[in-house]
């Protein structure tokens, strides 16, 4: 069965075939409103229980980070938006406490996966789950205890729910298969984070397989076969050998330099959310942090958070990451990320409206308070500012005079920082790109954006399954406003640089054109940074040249694809 390798790998074991006892609701009015409002407190108070208890063991198991996903369930469970509406629900139209669940989360879950923004998509995921466990715990229902499993397994399900992953016995649970899910749903993350393999996307593995079948999971090319032969097997043994072989030999090449045969040098860093995530960065072997979301602390909260609170989460990345340069992008958030303090007015299309640095603009002091904290921590390792959302170079300016207004405050309270601060812009909306060169003049580098550049290029929602074919990072008009930023930045001296944050920059089809187009610094999740390695210190600087030169010239993406894996065979470079 075909699917979507979201977590590579090879797993061998038998299957368990998770299934959640069937919630049936009941949609009979009643007489008893306040009986109802019971059982919803009670529902509410066991379903805090659980998910402290599962918040405890996350922690031990996963590590903070990994168990921060509960604490933002326990806010959903004491969010007066969330259980306030399901009482107002249950007292006006006197319906049980399970309907009333039922109602309010469906009405929650269909708002978040609605949203453009694949981050705020994923949080539709965690609503569910705690919508389920509320259900569940009003009707009385017990749910599968996957710390239970005691032998060597591959769990089978429709969908894994974050309570399901940090709940399961770790050390027996081989691999991951499921019948929904994608690349950045919580599942995959979470299997990528425990490094087992999970193939999602499967539509029907919930009906294909039994308890006890013997499964493969195959997570580099997203295959899961059920009771293999004998001779599938050995080929299968065989594949995860090797796999695990090209793991290791990747491993050894952490504390070597990003460089290739011929001794051109890049940058290999990584994208990060949390202070937490520098962990994974250096233990992969970046070189930097290209792409600090700060976002995150500002979802994360149901305050705004103040000066302080951001000083000493930038201060920590810094002081972690040393020498190494840390590029922390400004608030990027906007109508398609609402925060529940921040009232922003509903608008027709979010992802073209209020967001990023226009929303700073408009909130002046939401923007000086960041900025403020960014350049107090800047005494404390090698920071670098980003603005994102930059459409044209009067936006640079603006912003740059509301940093120096920032710089010239801490100097009269005597408030050390680097004054040499190096200041950068997002590339990721064409007019950017297109003007790259007036641009240039105005900062210290670009870091090109490949998400939302080839979205605003291509005119294509990549969410939107019907038009998910058109978005193509590697076509020819993405490529060539790529080349136009890269030599805008090395025309202009100086030591400016072109960096990329986006998926393309992690992408081992993509990273012998970059190279050969200039591109001075690949920012990607941790996990990627070896593989990347692996291919730059395997060519020389001049052969990926030609290369981007064929790449360029050629009509299609499936043509550039093409022709790379041609050259990768040519190499002999493989991938995971």
């Amino acid at each position: 069965m075909k699917g979507i390798g979201a977590s590579p790998g090879i797993a061998i074991a038998q299957a368990f075939v998770l299934k959640h006892e069937e919630v049936v609701v009941d949609t009979s009015t009643v007489e008893d409103v306040q009986a109802q409002l019971d059982r919803l407190k009670v529902a509410v108070d066991k379903s805090r229980e659980q998910l402290k208890v599962i918040q405890e063991k996350a922690v031990l198991e996963l590590g903070e980070e990994e168990a921060r996903i509960f604490s933002a369930h326990l806010m959903v469970l004491d969010d007066p938006e969330y259980v306030g509406q399901i009482e107002e629900t249950i007292k006006s139209q006197k319906i049980t406490a399970d309907n009333g669940i039922k109602q309010i989360t469906d009405q929650f879950v269909a708002i978040f996966e609605s949203m453009d923004d694949e981050y705020m998509k994923e949080r539709a995921a965690d609503i569910k789950d705690v919508g389920g466990r509320l259900m569940r715990n009003a009707l009385g229902l017990k749910e599968q205890d996957l710390s239970l499993i005691d032998e060597d397994t591959v769990v089978i399900a429709y969908d894994l729910t974050p309570s399901d992953t940090a709940t399961m016995n770790k050390e027996k649970v081989l691999g991951f298969a499921t019948d929904i899910g994608g690349r950045t749903s919580h599942t995959a993350i979470m299997a990528r984070s425990l490094e087992i393999p999970a193939v999602l996307g499967l539509k029907s593995i919930t009906q294909e397989v039994k308890d006890k079948d013997l499964v493969i999971v195959d997570g580099i090319e997203g295959v899961v076969i059920v009771n293999p032969d004998e001779k599938t097997q050995k080929e299968y043994l065989d594949k995860k050998a090797g796999y695990e072989a090209f793991i290791k030999e990747l491993a050894e090449l952490k504390d070597l330099p990003a460089k290739t045969v011929d001794g051109h040098e890049v940058e290999l860093v990584g994208n990060i959310g949390t202070p937490k995530d520098i962990e994974g960065v250096l233990r992969n072997g970046g070189s930097g942090v290209g792409l600090y979301r700060t976002e995150f602390l500002y979802m994360d909260s149901d305050t705004m958070p103040d000066e302080e609170k951001q000083y000493k989460a930038y201060k920590e990345v810094l002081e972690g990451m040393g020498d190494h340069p840390v590029i922390i992008r400004t608030l990027d958030i906007g109508g398609d990320k609402n925060l529940p303090y921040l009232k922003l007015d509903e608008e027709m299309n979010p992802f073209l409206g209020l967001r990023a640095v226009r929303l700073c603009f408009v909130e002046k002091e939401l923007f000086k308070t960041q900025l403020r904290a960014i350049l107090r921590a800047s005494a404390f390792g090698n920071a670098h500012i980003m603005f994102p959302m930059i459409s044209n170079v009067e936006e640079v300016k603006q912003a740059k005079a509301i940093l120096e207004e920032c710089k010239e405050e801490l100097r009269k309270e005597n408030i050390s920082f680097d004054e040499n601060i190096k200041v950068g812009i997002m590339v990721e909306i064409p007019s950017a790109a297109v003007t790259a060169d007036i641009i240039a003049p105005e900062v210290d580098f670009f870091s090109i954006g490949t998400n939302d550049l080839c979205q605003y290029t291509l005119a294509v929602d990549r969410m939107n399954e019907t038009v998910s074919y058109l978005y193509q990072p590697l076509s020819p008009a993405i490529l060539r406003l790529v080349k136009m930023v890269i030599d805008a930045s090395h025309n202009a001296g100086g030591g400016k640089f072109t960096g990329m944050c986006g998926e393309l920059a992690g992408d081992p089809h993509a990273a012998l054109i970059l190279l050969g187009l200039g591109l001075d610094e690949f920012s990607m999740s941790a996990s990627s940074v070896p593989q990347i390695k692996k291919i730059i210190r395997s060519v020389n600087k001049k052969d990926a040249e030609i290369i981007a030169e064929k790449a360029l010239k050629l009509s299609t993406e499936a043509e550039v694809k093409a022709m790379v894996d041609d050259e990768l065979t040519k190499l002999d470079i493989k991938l995971i």
